[in-house]
């Protein structure tokens, strides 16, 4: 071998390249896999490792030094998988050059540090479970910290238990680098999670750990020991008091009562009901165990994991997580749902008026939304009440915050319980201090809706009410008074404001939409689009609604008219085919007039016409669900 190829365990080869790129030769076989690419240079370099080709190549991250060689492996037919936070750094590259912010840019993510160009992703690498490449068996554990989608792989050569550990640490108690680790511009996440994940990959009771850059480590327990007792001192020299980021990960359930749970160290309070079976049923799962979110929007900066569960068997005999349940439809609550069915077989079961949103993000324009679709197991209904083991469970519609969300009412071990969501923050009263009525437009907010809550609350009197992101609330009467007090000064102030007595334009002053807000047909394949107008007037009056699109685009029919009776609203379907080009982003938009009031284009809708790829069927048909949207 040159000094470019090193046999570092059995059948597992180092290639020196921008970043350490490993290759694992198939046992029996003559082929390999690659972890991280580097370059490309071990394409030149196969013979010494005694391997004809590489089938597969499995990345630990995103950065350039990883990947930059990766479109060598395309040439070659080498199948790419990558982490899924990060997937989009990837086969997306191209979109991030495009829209990534760069002036006045307080995101200091080093996702610039990704690809010039995309590339073709072959499959994502299934994080908590074991994947199969070319004869290949590796464990994947998520490891956040050098960048939010980090993954290690852990393989299993010779009787020994080797983990690829990517840039998480580059000698014991070192960092490749502290740059990468600062994912926002005030706040140290990076650090934080690294921190984690040297004590979740301790678990793992491994026997040699190969980084990116820096030497093989033949004690595991003790690098990733020093590493997180240095990387915890960084974090509390950055913080005003210090922060015990073992015991958040240790310990992050409370008990409320003794058989319901709160998760302190989630974004959005997630809550455990425990069944004496040994299941759990969850309310709410987003962000678990985190330290902070970074900046920007993007998929990458948003992870989901599952870091808490081991706590959750360890400290209260949960054998089965069971079912988890939904609020409402925003990330911080749900964002973790799509993992937890994959790794744990967990159900998710969603109030009737939030399932649609979680099956289908982007059909409608709301905020919060989750990246990626989030099949429901049970759609439950408003009102009803469902058993689960030894306990039941009432839902109850409960608009506000925003429109599509639910409370849910169980009794636990004598308590009446009452989880609210985000609807209002629950410290009120407390040296007279007002309730902070948790509401945004764009959230469709209704005039009434906050009286109706306080009514609801009054009707179901609780025990304990518990809500996403403040201290559980132990009710009495005074707090449910101040509640309807402010439920009917909010109806009131928006009265004082709004031209309600001429039109009812509503809270949020949107009269039509345009859904699906954003859709994704191929060349020459035409859209659908539904515009759903309402009258605000309180006589009758005829809508008058025209599509308009891009310059080389045609509209059936062109103009609708339809005559609606005092606040009623009415669905109004039109055919869309695009030009014969790629566009993206192109903008549709609905012209309404209703009665003599000239909305002018009142909702816009974005169409993404891509190029049809082999085996590719198309964007998913998913029902239409614009009747939410009647008033």
């Amino acid at each position: 071998m040159t000094d470019v190829v090193r046999e570092v365990a059995e059948g597992v080869f180092r290639v020196r390249d921008t970043c350490h790129v490993y290759v694992v030769r198939a046992e029996g076989a003559r082929t390999g896999v690659a972890i991280d690419f580097g370059s490309g240079r071990v394409l030149d370099h196969l013979a010494e490792m005694g391997i004809d080709r590489l089938t597969d190549v499995v990345m630990t991250h995103h950065h350039r030094d990883q990947a930059q060689g990766l479109p060598r492996a395309v040439e070659a037919g080498i199948a790419i998988h990558v982490p899924p936070v990060e997937r989009d750094l990837f086969e997306h590259a191209d979109d991030m050059w495009a829209t990534r912010p760069i002036i006045n840019d307080y995101n200091l993510r080093e996702d610039r540090f990704s690809l010039l160009d995309s590339v073709p992703v072959a499959g994502l690498v299934p994080e908590y479970r074991t994947g199969r490449w070319g004869g290949v068996d590796l464990a994947v554990h998520p490891t956040p910290g050098h960048t939010t989608g980090s993954v290690t792989y852990v393989l299993e050569r010779g009787g020994r238990r080797i983990a690829f550990t990517g840039d998480l640490l580059y000698a014991p108690g070192k960092v490749w680098s502290l740059a990468a680790t600062q994912w926002s511009y005030t706040e140290n996440e990076g650090p934080a999670m690294t921190v984690l994940s040297c004590y979740l990959l301790q678990r793992e009771r491994l026997d040699l750990l190969l980084p990116s850059h820096g030497e093989p480590m033949a004690d595991p327990a003790a690098a990733l020991g020093l590493l997180a007792r240095r990387m915890q001192a960084y974090v509390d020299s950055r913080r005003p008091f210090p922060w015990d980021l073992e015991t958040r990960l240790v310990h992050p359930y409370a008990r409320l009562t003794t058989h319901f749970l709160l998760n302190r160290s989630s974004v959005a309070a997630s809550y455990v009901l425990l069944s004496e079976s040994g299941a759990a049923l969850l309310i709410d799962f987003g962000y678990d165990v985190t330290t902070g979110l970074p900046d920007g929007r993007d998929r990458a900066s948003r992870r989901p994991w599952l870091a808490s569960l081991d706590a959750l068997r360890g400290g209260f005999g949960v054998t089965d997580v069971e079912v988890v349940m939904a609020t409402h439809y925003h990330d911080d609550h749900v964002a973790g749902m799509n993992l937890l069915r994959e790794v744990e077989g967990t159900q998710v079961w969603v109030p009737e008026n939030v399932a649609p949103i979680l099956a289908n993000p982007m059909h409608h324009d709301l905020p919060c939304q989750w990246y990626d679709p989030i099949a429901v197991d049970r759609e439950l209904a408003l009102g009803e009440t469902v058993r689960w083991h030894e306990y039941a469970i009432t839902v109850h519609e409960l608009r506000g915050h925003t429109r599509y969300a639910a409370a849910f009412e169980l009794e636990v071990d004598g308590v009446r319980v009452l989880v609210t969501g985000d609807q209002q923050d629950g410290r009120g009263l407390a040296g007279q201090r007002r309730e902070i009525l948790n509401y945004q437009y764009r959230n469709l907010v209704g005039l009434e809706d906050y009286r109706r809550s306080a009514e609801l609350y009054r009707r179901v009197g609780p025990g304990l009410m518990v809500s996403g992101h403040w201290e559980p609330r132990w009710v009495d009467e005074n707090y449910l008074d101040m509640l309807a007090e402010q439920g009917e000064e909010l109806a009131r102030i928006h009265t004082d404001l709004l031209p309600l007595d001429e039109l009812d334009v509503g809270a949020d002053g949107v009269l039509a939409r345009l859904t699906p807000y954003r859709s994704r047909p191929q060349v020459g394949e035409p859209v659908e689009l539904t515009a759903t107008v309402r009258n605000p007037h309180h006589v009758a009056a005829e809508a008058v609604v025209r599509l308009v699109v891009p310059d080389g685009w045609h509209a059936e029919p062109p103009v609708v008219h339809r005559v609606l009776g005092p606040g009623e609203s009415a669905a109004v379907p039109f055919r869309v085919m695009p030009a014969p080009e790629v566009r993206r982003r192109a903008r549709c938009a609905v012209d309404v007039s209703v009665g003599e009031l000239h909305l002018g284009q009142h909702a816009e809708a974005l169409v993404d016409v891509v190029t049809a790829t082999p085996g590719d069927a198309g964007p998913p048909r998913r029902r239409h669900y614009d009747d939410l949207l009647i008033r």
